[in-house]
């Protein structure tokens, strides 16, 4: 893939994820909930900026985790949603009209083979993009705090 191909992929996966976060927001999680996969807004503090970062995520549950999935469609690092929670793991996540603040941590071992068995029945996609890029893909639980 050129790098002019990959710049202009990158710019427009960037707009669409904006717009869909938007609609998300404006209509308090009754639009943008369901994309075809289950959808959760994942917000964090950015690690250079300080600002508040929301991102789009395809997601599942476990017990009373969410687990979300660092793919970035296959690309050859991890996503800055990651990056950022790396150096403060505490976040916020919208699943449909509920907010809850969430804690992250990544998933290792057994544990995360287990989560990935379920997180590729969830999104197939994921299996394809772990085949397409050389670094194993992030596996992170979202656990709801009380703060």
């Amino acid at each position: 893939m050129t790098s002019r191909y990959r710049n202009l992929r990158a710019r427009a996966l960037k707009a669409m994820f904006k717009t869909h976060t938007a609609i998300y927001e404006l209509s308090d999680g009754r639009i943008g909930a369901s994309a075809g996969l289950p959808m959760l807004l994942l917000s964090v503090t950015g690690r250079k900026s300080g600002e508040t970062r929301t991102t789009p995520l395809v997601y599942f549950q476990d017990g009373d985790r969410y687990v979300v999935v660092g793919s970035d469609g296959a690309a050859k690092h991890d996503p800055q949603w990651w990056k950022n929670l790396q150096i403060d793991p505490a976040g916020a996540v919208r699943v449909g009209r509920k907010k809850r603040n969430v804690k992250a941590t990544l998933a290792a071992g057994t544990e995360r083979e287990r989560l990935w068995e379920i997180g590729k029945t969830v999104n197939p996609m994921w299996a394809k993009y772990q085949v397409r890029t050389e670094r194993e893909l992030p596996v992170v639980i979202l656990t709801p705090t009380t703060e």
